[in-house]
């Protein structure tokens, strides 16, 4: 798949901050879980009991400082006979939708992209595999992508 000539959207760079709430709600249980040592009056771990805590530490870090490069590397691009949909910095993935294939647009919203007047816009086919979700839309770009979508989909609907 060629990216010359293609014209990639990016995502709402509010994006970050509802990647960074989630990586505080998946870190929290491990970095409770870590502290579990200083909990113990009656066992002493001497300096081992911060092992655990630094590694968490460490690694939650190590993720943060990829969120945003993750979230720049989000991006769709509809072209004229499909819609791309391309994400990863490490492990790359680009997934294409010929129109007539799509069967639901669905907008989706959580606490945390409501408060950021974000959405998630889902597109499904009939493969499982092909199914791509673009997270971090306005939510207004989100309505009318999926407006059009729709209705370019209703027009080329593969062998109905």
């Amino acid at each position: 798949m060629s990216d010359a000539g293609t014209d990639w959207q990016a995502i709402s760079p509010k994006y970050v901050i509802e990647a960074f709430v989630e990586l505080g709600l998946v870190a929290a249980l491990p970095l409770v879980a870590s502290t579990l040592p200083f909990w113990l009056d009656d066992v002493r771990f001497g300096s081992l009991a911060y092992l655990p805590v630094t590694v968490v530490v460490l690694i939650v870090a190590a993720v943060a400082l990829f969120v945003p490069r993750r979230v720049r590397a989000v991006g769709y691009a509809l072209r004229q006979d499909d819609v791309v949909f391309k994400r990863g910095v490490i492990f790359q993935r680009q997934v294409a939708i010929p129109y007539g294939r799509l069967q639901l647009v669905d907008i989706s919203r959580g606490p945390v992209s409501r408060s950021l007047g974000l959405a998630e816009l889902r597109l499904v086919t009939a493969a499982a595999s092909t199914g791509v979700s673009i997270p971090g839309l306005p939510f207004e770009v989100a309505q009318q992508l999926r407006d059009q979508l729709i209705a370019v989909a209703e027009t080329r609907r593969a062998g109905l």
